[in-house]
Formats: structure tokens, C-alpha cells, sequence
């Protein structure tokens, strides 16, 4: 796992792409605060710059680096047993073309290994979007991604291809500084 990490790694810091497995779905990402990166995940799923994409950080203290986070959010991401992404006001420290137009930004705290090793030793955050073409199914499996996506990207990490577990997107709720929240899948 570690030789793929470095693999990643030096893809991601040259601006680059990857195919990789998370703690939900097969994902699309790159380096999230390099512009010209996002640009390329907007295109390889054909995917409007007006939808929003999910941001991974690997630890709860990284949060306040990339948005200003409700106090009642800490908890939530603390204490959450399934995937859970939250949409939080003042995005900062980004690609703008991941900050959405009211200012907000998606960020997950992933759970996955591999993918907070890639984070941890790039020291960045990573853009995470489900691995299809805008408007298409999501794939559950590594199977049934097309061809398109697999040969767009800059490396496809090889690891649980095989795995045919039904995991599930992650629960998106949206938080604003006043606490209020909206429940969005």
C-alpha cells in the first residue's frame, strides 16, 4: 500500500488525477487546493464548474485550515459512525473552482487508510467526486466504471478492484454558522 501511496502522491503533486477506492465509492481526485487540477476533474466527468465537489481531509483538526466551522459541526464529525459530509460556510485555502458560489464547501473526514495516507504524507486536502460521468449512476463497484473515466485520469490505483461490497455515498448534510442545518442526501 505504501508504493501506491508514493505513486499517488507524485501523480497528485503534478497536477494529476487519480482512480481510487475510499471509505464510500470509487472517487475521481486530486490535489484540492491546485486549480488547474480541478479544472481536469470537472472535465474527465463532463461535470458544470457550478456543481460542487467533495473536499477529504484525513484528520477533524484540519476542518477550521479549509472553512469556518459551526461549533455544533465538531461534534457531528466527531461522533458519526457512517460517512458523513458537511457543507460549511467560508471556504478558504482552496481551489476556487471547488468553493461554491454562496462560499461553502463540502468536506468529508474520511476514515479510509489509503486515503489518509495519500493525505497525510501530501499534506494537502483531496478533491473526492463519485467516479462517473456527470448525470450518470454512480458505480458501486471498481466494474462498473467506464472505460471513459479509467483511461482520462492520470493513474488508476490498482488496489480493491475486486471488491464487490455495496457501499454507499456519504450522508451530505449543509451547516451554517447559526447552527441551522439542511439535510441534503
Amino acid at each position: 500500500m505504501i508504493e501506491e501511496v508514493k505513486k499517488c502522491i507524485s501523480v497528485l503533486q503534478k497536477g494529476g488525477t487519480i482512480l481510487y477506492p475510499t471509505d464510500t465509492i470509487w472517487g475521481i481526485g486530486c490535489d484540492a487546493t491546485n486549480e488547474d487540477a480541478v479544472k481536469k476533474v470537472f472535465e474527465i466527468k463532463k461535470r458544470p464548474t457550478s456543481k460542487a465537489m467533495i473536499v477529504l481531509v484525513s484528520e477533524i483538526s484540519q476542518l477550521d485550515t479549509y472553512a469556518d466551522i459551526p461549533e455544533v459541526a465538531w461534534d457531528l464529525v466527531e461522533y458519526a459512525e457512517n460517512p458523513l459530509t458537511i457543507i460549511y460556510p467560508g471556504a478558504k485555502r482552496l481551489a476556487s473552482s471547488l468553493i461554491s458560489e454562496d462560499g461553502t464547501i463540502a468536506i468529508r473526514v474520511v476514515k479510509d487508510e489509503f486515503c489518509k495516507m495519500i493525505i497525510n504524507t501530501m499534506r494537502k486536502p483531496l478533491v473526492s467526486t463519485s467516479a462517473n460521468i456527470s448525470g450518470e449512476p454512480a458505480p458501486a463497484f471498481f466494474d462498473e466504471i467506464s472505460e471513459d473515466i479509467k483511461s482520462n485520469v492520470d493513474y488508476v490505483v490498482p488496489l480493491r478492484q475486486d471488491e464487490h461490497r455495496k457501499n454507499a455515498p456519504s450522508k451530505i448534510i449543509k451547516i451554517g454558522m447559526d447552527g441551522l442545518f439542511e439535510i441534503i442526501r
